[in-house]
């Protein structure tokens, strides 16, 4: 090989091998997350197109993730887990895979309520479960609070879903912290004599069992609501028209919320690209489109609300610490199971 050939050959291989070095030193945290894809891959393409770090996403259901990342151990790529419900972050902590957020920054942006115990996870977003009622057969006046689904007027008349969701799970659990476990097992117990229906079939069916006359209130998180009422399905339309949100328990301790949250786990290689992460979730920008796309409350105060979550009014949340409700579920499920809610 000539002597310019052989330079020219040299010259071109460092610079392979230099940009072979930066593509696999380029920014990077990987998400495990137990949201849809849909639910969290846009905002996270806006978080990569303003710090060119790239998010590689994996989805899947929470307990098959979390089985997952115990299984993984120190192996596990994930810097991130991403999941729904304080019962199932509790869950996690429970099983070790977080370490705690010390970034005081995100901390704060963050109401102390709505962190997990440690600060082992922290909430990015609020949804709401309140009552549902039928508008042609229902007057608002005569509801007050949980304590109706368990009123006499109400007896064949209630529709809510399983015991084994982890959303009635943790307003169970939250239950127990405010009124104590005998007042939740009566009440539970009273729930289960007014049901309508079997408990089967997720939140929208709940709804639209209301629109239908199979009962004339319900429980369901709000944003299914907000699905329903921008749904192509003509007829998920003309069943969310029919209902209206009652805010329970606004003379007392206010109506229950839940989070999506995250954590940093325990294992995370990219400890730095995390946490830009997680506060670029809590920034303005991301808690808005949470608002406008996924119909849920910012868990950053002063964030403003969609027009859709406007419409919806305004509402006494219970302000209760989150940790109590994955504290409190084994004693919930043992309750839910005694009073017959299967």
């Amino acid at each position: 090989m000539r002597l310019a050939n052989m330079k020219k050959f040299v010259s071109l291989s460092a610079i392979t091998l230099a940009l072979t070095a930066s593509v696999a030193h380029a920014a990077t945290v990987n998400v495990y997350s137990a949201r849809k894809e849909a639910l969290i891959k846009p905002v996270l393409e806006q978080f990569t197109e303003k710090t060119g770090i790239e998010v590689r996403l994996l989805t899947g259901g929470g307990d098959a993730l979390l089985a997952r990342l115990r299984n993984e151990g120190e192996n596990s790529p994930a810097d991130l887990f991403l999941t729904v419900d304080a019962g199932n972050l509790h869950r996690a902590a429970e099983a070790g895979i977080f370490q705690p957020i010390t970034d005081t920054e995100v901390l704060n942006k963050v109401p102390a309520n709505l962190h997990g115990a440690d600060k082992l996870w922290i909430g990015l977003s609020l949804r709401a479960r309140p009552l549902f009622y039928a508008k042609d057969r229902v007057d608002p006046s005569v509801l007050s609070g949980y304590e109706d689904l368990a009123a006499e007027r109400w007896d064949n008349n209630v529709c809510i879903r399983s015991s084994d969701n982890i959303y009635n799970q943790s307003l169970t659990a939250a239950l127990i912290e405010h009124w104590g476990a005998e007042k939740t097992e009566a009440w539970a117990e009273g729930l289960v004599g007014n049901l309508a229906k079997p408990p089967v079939g997720g939140d929208r069916d709940q709804i639209k069992a209301v629109a239908a006359g199979v009962c004339d209130i319900a429980v369901a998180n709000t944003y299914y609501l907000g699905l329903m009422e921008a749904s192509n399905d003509a007829d998920e339309r003309e069943a969310a028209s029919k209902v209206a949100i009652f805010w329970p328990n606004q003379d007392s301790f206010g109506t229950h919320v839940n989070v999506s949250g995250i954590g940093l786990t325990k294992h995370a290689k990219n400890t730095q690209e995390a946490q830009r992460l997680i506060a670029f979730l809590l920034s303005e920008e991301a808690q808005r489109w949470y608002a406008a796309t996924n119909n849920e409350y910012p868990a950053v105060s002063g964030v403003e609300w969609s027009e859709r979550l406007q419409a919806w009014g305004e509402f006494k949340m219970d302000s209760i610490e989150m940790r109590y409700l994955g504290e409190n579920n084994a004693a919930a499920v043992k309750l839910m199971n005694r009073a017959g809610w299967r």
